[in-house]
């Protein structure tokens, strides 16, 4: 039986439905898994993605063709029936399921299956292959439980409006800076927030997701003006004269690399958190294993190693080259 996904130059492809999934060159029809600009590219004739990934799209893209599908409502593509269903990894992220002639494939995009409480939760889907990201493909990468990280930084945070300095945290525009927001305790102080999240922002609350009140920084916006405050930054932006007109602060990155200490070294942070939007290391293996999967192919990440240990395992496992990028410091979402 003939594969129901094949992997080209251009992306995932269905000939059973003639589409592609999150393609990075233009391509007729394309199925998006997330916004994320990775994964989210201009210049396809015509995309379908939920409705809240849509709305980022528009925000980011412009004017595109996109057309909107709820979660688990089944679509028929040619000879292939779709459907999309909750990653976990920010909202209105979906894995994409695809059926045809009795097999299954699931594209998963990016995930994570501890429920951040912003992110609709990661929804198992059982097939017969499995493409899945492995970002953070080694046992060192585990993450701090939410409750937890809570703790550490409006610790942090208190602990610098305490001292006089501002602090000043760096996450993605979309997803992980909402879920920091959520976490926040306003009343240690203001929270201020750069265009660039502040933008998503106002995307996000237009789907209906509510989030804590913030201010969006401008020319008269100052550690002067707002003493105590949190600023919640592109990670591009910190160590800029953007955030120097804070004055005396404390910085502090909020990423899965922060698991590695080499990395917050050459950062220079006061602080790292760890924390994610994609799957740990337990989170992988617990995914891949709630699949079913008899094949899995990993894309984006520590590809060598985890496919070397699925197959230990006993899976069937490959990897699969892609232009994905997975979390870094300085991608494109910094000035989305």
């Amino acid at each position: 039986m003939a594969d129901v996904l094949t992997f080209t130059d251009s992306g995932i492809y269905c000939p059973a439905g003639d589409f592609y999934i999150d393609p990075w060159r233009p391509v007729p029809r394309a199925l998006i898994t997330h916004a994320h600009s990775d994964h989210a590219r201009w210049g396809m004739d015509s995309y379908l993605a939920t409705p809240t990934t849509a709305a980022v799209m528009r925000h980011r893209l412009g004017e595109i063709n996109v057309q909107t599908i709820a979660y688990d409502t089944a679509q028929r593509i040619g000879d292939a029936e779709v459907s999309f269903h909750p990653a976990g990894h920010v909202p209105g992220s979906a894995q994409i399921r695809i059926a045809v002639k009795g097999q299954v494939w699931v594209v998963s995009g990016d995930y994570k299956i501890v429920d951040d409480g912003l992110s609709e939760p990661f929804a198992p889907v059982r097939c017969h292959a499995f493409i899945s990201e492995c970002t953070f493909g080694l046992p060192i990468f585990n993450w701090t439980p939410q409750d937890v990280l809570r703790g550490q930084i409006n610790r942090w945070w208190a602990e610098s409006a305490a001292s006089g300095k501002t602090a000043i945290l760096g996450a993605y525009a979309l997803g992980k800076a909402q879920r920091l927001l959520r976490l926040l305790d306003p009343d240690i102080g203001p929270i201020l927030t750069h265009g660039a999240v502040e933008n998503t922002n106002d995307v996000l609350r237009a789907q209906g997701i509510a989030l804590p009140a913030t201010t969006r920084i401008d020319a008269g916006i100052t550690a002067k003006t707002h003493p105590g405050a949190l600023v919640l930054a592109t990670p591009a932006a910190l160590d800029t004269a953007w955030a120097r007109r804070f004055g005396p602060a404390s910085t502090a990155f909020a990423s899965g690399w922060m698991a590695l200490r080499g990395v917050r070294r050459r950062r220079a942070a006061d602080r790292g958190f760890i924390v994610s939007d994609h799957a740990d290391w337990v989170g992988l293996n617990d995914a891949i294993k709630a699949t079913g999967a008899e094949k899995i192919f990993v894309t984006h990440g520590y590809t060598t190693a985890f496919q070397q240990w699925l197959r230990d395992q006993g899976h069937d496992a490959h990897i699969v080259s892609t232009d994905y990028q997975g979390e870094g410091f300085d991608a494109s979402e910094d000035v989305a």
